[in-house]
C-alpha cells in the first residue's frame, strides 16, 4: 500500500489555491501550497500559450521539490480585441497591477463597444506533473460577455466583469460552489480530479 500523496499547487494566488481546495475536495491527497514549501513569488509565465505556462510551472516545480504538483495558466479572451488579453491577462495592465487596475483598463479598451461585440470566453488550462516528469493536461472553457462595470465581490481577477448572461450574473456574483461547477477553472478541474485518482489507485496498486 502506497504513501498518502503529497499534491503540490504550483500557485502564489491565494484566491486559485482556495478554489483548488474545494474543486479537489474528496480526493485522497493532501494539499500545500508555495507558500508552504518556502517559495515566494510568482512563478514564470513566460510562454506563448497556457498550455507551456502550465507544463513549465509543472515539471519545474515538480523535479525541484520531488512532489506531484498541479499547476495552471488561464486568461480572458474578448472578441473585440482580437482575443486579449489572453496569455497575457494577468500583466495587461502592468507587470505589478491590481485586479481592479487591470479591470480598469480593460473597461477603457473596450469603452463605446456595444453589448452584442463584447463576447468572451475564460480559458484554464492545468498540468499536472509528476518528479519524474510525466505531464498531463487537461483544459477547460467557459463562454460570457463583458459587464459595462464591475459587480460582485466574489472571486479574483476578471470575475467582476465577466457576465454569464444566461444568468444575468457575474462570475464574482456566483456562490462558489456554482462558480465552481460552471468556471473555467471547475470544468479543467473536474477532468484533473479523475487524472489525480487514477494517480492514486495506481500507486496504490503498485
Amino acid at each position: 500500500m502506497g504513501t498518502r500523496l503529497k499534491l503540490l499547487i504550483a500557485s502564489a494566488n491565494r484566491g486559485k489555491v482556495s478554489e483548488y481546495r474545494a474543486l479537489l475536495e474528496g480526493v485522497d491527497c493532501d494539499l500545500v501550497s508555495i507558500e508552504d514549501v518556502g517559495i515566494s513569488g510568482d512563478l514564470d509565465e513566460s510562454g506563448s500559450t497556457y498550455e507551456e505556462n502550465a507544463r513549465f510551472k509543472a515539471v519545474t516545480c515538480a523535479a525541484r521539490l520531488g512532489l506531484v504538483t498541479l499547476a495552471d495558466d488561464s486568461g480572458l479572451e474578448v472578441e473585440a480585441l482580437g482575443g486579449e488579453p489572453g496569455v497575457h491577462s494577468a500583466r495587461y495592465a502592468g507587470e505589478h497591477a491590481t485586479d481592479a487596475q487591470r479591470i480598469s483598463y480593460l473597461l477603457k479598451k473596450l469603452d463605446g463597444v456595444p453589448p452584442e461585440r463584447r463576447g468572451a470566453r475564460f480559458v484554464c488550462v492545468i498540468a499536472i506533473a509528476t518528479p519524474e516528469g510525466d505531464v498531463t493536461c487537461c483544459r477547460g472553457e467557459c463562454a460570457g460577455c463583458i459587464a459595462s462595470e464591475p459587480r460582485g465581490d466574489r472571486g479574483f481577477g476578471y470575475d467582476p466583469v465577466f457576465l454569464l448572461p444566461e444568468l444575468g450574473l457575474t462570475m464574482a456574483e456566483l456562490p462558489p460552489e456554482v462558480k465552481n461547477r460552471l468556471s473555467h477553472r471547475g470544468k479543467a478541474g473536474a477532468v484533473a480530479r479523475e487524472v489525480l485518482k487514477q494517480f492514486i489507485d495506481g500507486g496504490r496498486s503498485r
